[in-house]
């Protein structure tokens, strides 16, 4: 069995989170890093936007400002997300470009990588299925988005598997113009989107996802989990991006 090193559970802000995947990508790309899985939150709760749209386009910034909501822009492609402190775990996984794992059809890439999720939701006890393109979804409602970069000659795929959601926080921090907002809509996104907690009609602990996720993410791909912990030189790059690039107006608002 293929080993990945494993980085469990840890909480960081949005800006170090960033930092550090891509920090893991340019360590892998100078062949100084393995194959990669890890596990984290966000703290405070944060939305990201893809990295080809604008910041002032999706997100109520003035909101998050006076919530303390930070928000960053992702390396990887995709739409709006929030990720709530207490409503989601996140992953991301990081390999070299033509591994077994990140074949070259984008589509079979997402599958192979979600199945990951689709496998940790079994252990819960919920039948999940992969949802082209980059979705997982239960009775047809989506439980997990995912996204993806080809860059530094590795891949990186980071999604979020919804443990809560607020729909109503959602509408206000993602900018969807006050006099769109209906009761309408909000049914709307209840119908296409769900949660952990709501499948399941119980208080699901972040601890029992985590390993839920782990177990999944080493039965699916068919890899080894052995922990690990970033280097020396992945910690420097990270706090640097961290510090310079992902707080920064010029990244951020940069579309």
């Amino acid at each position: 069995m293929e080993e990945f090193r494993f980085i469990d559970l840890e909480v960081h802000t949005a800006f170090e989170n960033m930092a550090i995947d891509e920090a893991v990508m340019l360590s892998m790309k100078d062949g100084n890093a393995p194959p990669t899985l890890r596990l984290y939150r966000w703290n405070p709760s944060a939305v990201s936007i893809g990295t080809f749209q604008g910041m002032t386009d999706e997100v109520d910034v003035g909101f998050c400002d006076s919530r303390g909501i930070d928000y960053i822009r992702r390396i990887t492609g995709g739409g709006a997300v929030y990720h709530d402190f207490e409503g989601e775990v996140t992953y991301s996984i990081i390999m070299p470009k033509g591994h077994r794992l990140a074949p070259s059809d984008i589509l079979e890439s997402y599958r192979l990588l979600c199945g990951g999720i689709v496998k940790a939701l079994e252990h819960l006890g919920i039948e999940g299925e992969f949802k082209p393109i980059n979705d997982v979804d239960v009775y047809g409602k989506k439980v997990s988005g995912n996204a993806m970069t080809r860059r530094h000659g590795c891949v990186l795929q980071h999604g979020t598997t919804l443990l809560d959601l607020d729909v109503n926080l959602m509408f206000t921090i993602l900018k969807v113009p006050q006099e769109k907002i209906s009761d309408k809509m909000i049914a709307d996104v209840k119908e296409r989107v769900t949660s952990i907690r709501d499948i399941l009609g119980r208080d699901v602990h972040i601890d029992e996802l985590q390993v839920a996720l782990k177990n999944g993410f080493s039965d699916a791909l068919d890899i080894e989990l052995s922990p690990g912990k970033l280097s020396d030189e992945e910690q420097d790059t990270a706090a640097r991006l961290a510090q310079e690039k992902y707080p920064s107006r010029a990244w951020n608002f940069s579309r």
